[in-house]
């Protein structure tokens, strides 16, 4: 709601400076991503400094219905704002801010002193007192503040690239039209926007939201002049169509393959609704071992049952004690990972299977996981199983055989037998063990 409500915000302030088929076409090119839907909602530093970022760029957008003092007022509360998301969550903001500062202050938008300044003061002030007591508090360590601690290891002690490396192309190739799907607007809208006067050109738009202002910006201009001219006629409704197409694409084919790259989740999910239904007291729980790539999969605090219901979870990676009768003994359950080969073991399986040679352990589910992309020849059958199993999710079994019908009339009639699904192939397994009554 937090990130939803800034986007919205944002395409206000478009609205107010721009007009309001500015604005539609930016809220319609938001609608149609992926990407930025997809994580909107989650609880990671990006996505807290992204609705601050959000709301201190549209702070910054022309509003030629307000006095000049209050443009200086919400100039300063931006940088503000951009400050604060940069001492907290983001420390790369910092170029993003110093770059819209001295931007700000060439264009005579804010004053040194009484603007820049006392914003950086207000900035530092608030945003150390917040991240360096909380944080020093979750990790008992005392100062700590996160961010600038990262800042060393990353830029003073070069050490960013034990994070991994891509190569300089990769924002341009892979990155960016990652974040804007529809293709068309590369070839159309942009280089309509480009052609405009530089007076009313955004500030900076170096992020998300406001780098897709330009698009919306050129799409209005073709939208406006529709019945003016063939080019813009056609631009615009291909512009329309290739929306859709983008907007389907994210949510029938992108967001099913990354709800299957979570196994872990949907495995832990399995076995706490097969425990239920094995147990008549919610207070008999049980003891879950966890493996590694349960963990990389979906796993996290929040999807586990309480202690005080009586179930424990363990994730132990220590090799040695992971050899012992002692460590295996103790659980009920273990979530393992599984193959097409109905024989195979992981390394967690086989030590347990060789330490309780005694014991019994079923499989009792089996989770499918993302393994990329079928491409379907005519005649060939048709599986769909992580699709119905998101659209099961959202809309009910109701969903998902409607969504089976119009894959069947789509792929009949326009299609000449061919179609696109997701590739699913066996990632984890859950066994339990069979005690003895």
């Amino acid at each position: 709601m937090y990130n939803a409500g800034s986007l919205l915000y944002f395409a206000h302030g478009l609205q107010r400076g721009f007009g309001q088929t500015v604005a539609i076409w930016y809220l319609i090119f938001q609608a149609s991503q992926f990407h930025v839907i997809y994580y909107a909602s989650r609880p990671l530093s990006n996505m807290f400094a992204f609705g601050m970022t959000t709301i201190a760029s549209r702070l910054l957008l022309p509003d030629f219905t307000i006095p000049r003092i209050d443009a200086r007022r919400r100039a300063r509360l931006s940088l503000i704002l951009l400050a604060i998301a940069g001492i907290i969550f983001r420390s790369e903001l910092a170029l993003f801010v110093v770059t819209q500062t001295i931007f700000l202050l060439a264009m005579g938008r804010v004053r040194l002193i009484q603007d820049a300044i006392i914003a950086g003061i207000i900035s530092l002030f608030v945003g150390l007192q917040l991240t360096v007591g909380i944080d020093s508090i979750f990790w008992n360590r005392v100062p700590l503040w996160p961010e600038f601690d990262a800042f060393l290891f990353n830029v003073v002690s070069g050490q960013s690239s034990e994070w991994g490396t891509s190569p300089w192309y990769f924002y341009f190739l892979n990155a960016l039209p990652r974040l804007l799907l529809n293709p068309l607007v590369y070839l159309l809208a942009i280089p309509v926007a480009l052609r405009q006067p530089a007076t009313r050109q955004p500030a900076i738009p170096l992020l998300t939201p406001t780098l897709a202002f330009s698009l919306p910006w050129g799409a209005s201009y073709l939208w406006n002049r529709r019945s003016r001219s063939m080019f813009a006629c056609v631009s615009s409704r291909l512009l329309v169509f290739s929306s859709l197409a983008a907007f389907s694409l994210s949510n029938f084919v992108l967001l099913p393959a990354s709800a299957a790259n979570y196994p872990g989740a949907h495995a832990l999910n399995a076995l706490h609704h097969r425990h239920a239904l094995a147990v008549s007291d919610e207070l008999d729980g049980a003891s879950v071992y966890l493996g590694n790539l349960a963990c990389q999969t979906g796993i996290t605090r929040f999807l586990q049952q309480s202690p005080g219901l009586g179930w424990s979870y363990d994730k132990t990676e220590d090799k040695a004690l992971k050899s012992s009768h002692a460590f295996w003994n103790q659980f009920d359950y273990v979530i393992v990972e599984a193959s097409s080969d109905k024989d195979y073991r992981d390394n967690d399986e086989t030590r347990l299977r060789r330490v309780l040679q005694d014991s019994d352990w079923e499989t009792t589910e089996v989770i499918d996981g993302f393994a990329g992309v079928s491409i379907l020849r005519p005649g060939s059958a048709a599986n769909g199983a992580a699709e119905r199993r998101l659209l099961s999710v959202l809309g009910g079994e109701s969903a998902a055989n409607l969504y089976d019908q119009v894959r069947d009339s789509v792929r009949k009639v326009l299609l000449r037998g061919w179609w696109v699904e997701l590739k699913m192939r066996p990632k984890l397994k859950v066994l339990k063990r069979i005690r003895e009554e």
